[in-house]
């Protein structure tokens, strides 16, 4: 047997699904290797605790009948980690084997701790010539037979004969030096972290970093959620924020998404009702305001500042903004009445009667000492004004962006209204009931800017957009 690490386990599990979490194992098979020789073979058929789908059974020729008196995972449980002890856990696409393996584990109260290699991306590093890297590629790619196809051991048994294989072609060397090269290039990964990189799954999605805390350390989204994570690891040696978080992470949690848009909605959510500890951006805002400019001209002041909260949000259009405090508010006006000449008295910026300061050292046209007409003075704020403008919800009623990943054939439906998001729905039910339920909107100035950048944009194609019909609700 090849040599390629001092110790290593290659494992394959059936299972009744593609769900770590939710679906259960059927079938175990692991041989161990040391030093070049094998020292342990070991299978098992797994009573799964439920019902074995047809097409599973179909694919695996494993039945209800077959596991009927297999012993339960918590009984194969001790055996397989003393086979596992001291050795790196070997699968082909080893995120799937490790995933139940460690979900297993989790309703054991068990925590598995091991290096993981992943012969699918030793495949791609040994043979970049090849596209294909399953194990049906592989087996036709360098004339391996076998007749347990998607058995446990069958499997294995194709995994150690391409290992062999890649051994005679390549040299005991290089397939050392790669496999080395897979297990070093988590080297950055921080050394109390619990959950294998390797688990993350390479999709759009959000990502969250835990210490010893339930609070998050930190939340971040990604079309690429492992990529990003090492990106991560990788920065902390030069980004003092990343070297807190690498000292402090214990565990990754993930959801994912179909696409950007869900991750960002989701972030964006995420970050408001945790607060992590090291998100600056996307916090909760703790009172929305905005301009609303008076029709009459004759008003004092001439601009009223509004809490978005208490704004119908049929006269969204009518306002200008949004601004995250009461100050940031004020400064985006004084300084567009320095830079066009307004009135502060007028605004209210500043308090007094007759004529302003401003009027006397050339930086106000007049408007309180009539020496500009007070339409005009209103006409000019209004233009000015008019590149913060809020917009109109642009739809009867409720809309909806559909998102579809080819990749993992996911498909999310953001359901918004009014500019604020209602819910993400997968299937037909749920999008009929976002569409029908009634509730309280809160408008998110963040949700709102990422929606409006996509609305007018050139990137949503129709086909994307659905127009879901009035369903009033009311805001808050």
């Amino acid at each position: 047997m090849p040599a390629m690490l001092p110790s290593y386990v290659v494992l394959d599990l059936e299972t009744t699904g593609g769900n770590a979490v939710n679906d259960r194992i059927t079938e175990i098979a692991a041989v161990r290797i040391d030093n070049g020789v094998e020292t342990a073979r070991w299978s098992s058929l797994v009573n799964p605790g439920v019902r074995i789908p047809p097409f599973i059974q179909s694919l695996t020729g494993i039945t209800d009948a077959m596991v009927e008196d297999a012993p339960t995972f918590e009984q194969l449980a001790k055996p397989l980690l003393a086979l596992l002890e001291g050795a790196v856990f070997v699968a082909h696409n080893v995120r799937f084997d490790h995933g139940f393996v460690l979900n297993e584990l989790a309703r054991l109260d068990i925590a598995l701790k091991v290096k993981t290699l992943c012969t699918v991306r030793l495949s791609r590093r040994l043979y970049p010539q090849h596209k294909g890297h399953g194990l049906d590629a592989i087996l036709q790619r360098h004339g391996l037979h076998t007749q347990a196809r998607h058995r446990a051991m069958g499997d294995v048994d194709v995994v150690l004969a391409w290992l062999d294989v890649a051994n005679r072609e390549l040299g005991a060397e290089a397939l050392a030096r790669e496999a080395q090269g897979l297990l070093q290039g988590s080297a950055a990964v921080p050394p109390m972290l619990e959950t294998p990189v390797s688990d993350i799954p390479d999709t759009p999605g959000v990502y969250l970093f835990y210490g010893e805390s339930s609070i998050p350390l930190y939340v971040g989204k990604s079309v690429t959620m492992r990529s990003r994570v090492m990106s991560h690891f990788q920065a902390s040696t030069k980004v003092a924020r990343e070297m807190r978080i690498l000292q402090e992470i214990r565990r990754v949690e993930w959801r994912e998404t179909a696409g950007e848009l869900g991750a960002l909605l989701l972030e964006s959510r995420l970050v408001k009702e945790l607060q992590p500890i090291h998100n600056r951006l996307l916090r909760r805002e703790k009172q929305l305001t905005a301009w609303k400019l008076h029709d009459d001209p004759a008003t004092r002041p001439l601009v009223q500042l509004v809490r978005l909260d208490e704004v119908d949000p049929s006269d969204m259009g009518q306002l200008y903004g949004a601004y995250r405090s009461k100050r940031q508010a004020m400064e985006a006006l004084r300084s567009l009445a320095d830079m066009h000449q307004f009135c502060p008295l007028v605004l209210g910026l500043e308090s007094g009667k007759g004529a302003c300061f401003a009027s006397q050292i050339g930086r106000c046209k007049g408007v309180c000492a009539g020496r500009e007409p007070a339409p005009l003075h209103r006409a000019r704020l209004q233009i000015a004004l008019a590149e913060h403008r809020l917009q109109s919800w642009p739809h009867a009623g409720r809309m909806g962006i559909r998102e579809h990943n080819p990749i993992t054939g996911r498909t999310d439906i953001h359901v918004f209204d009014q500019w604020c998001h209602v819910a993400t729905v997968h299937n037909e039910a749920e999008l009929q009931e976002a569409i029908a339920q009634r509730q309280v909107l809160a408008f998110d100035l963040d949700t709102y800017r990422l929606l409006v950048k996509r609305l007018t944009g050139t990137g949503l194609r129709s086909r994307e957009v659905l127009h879901l019909g009035g369903h009033p609700v009311s805001a808050a």
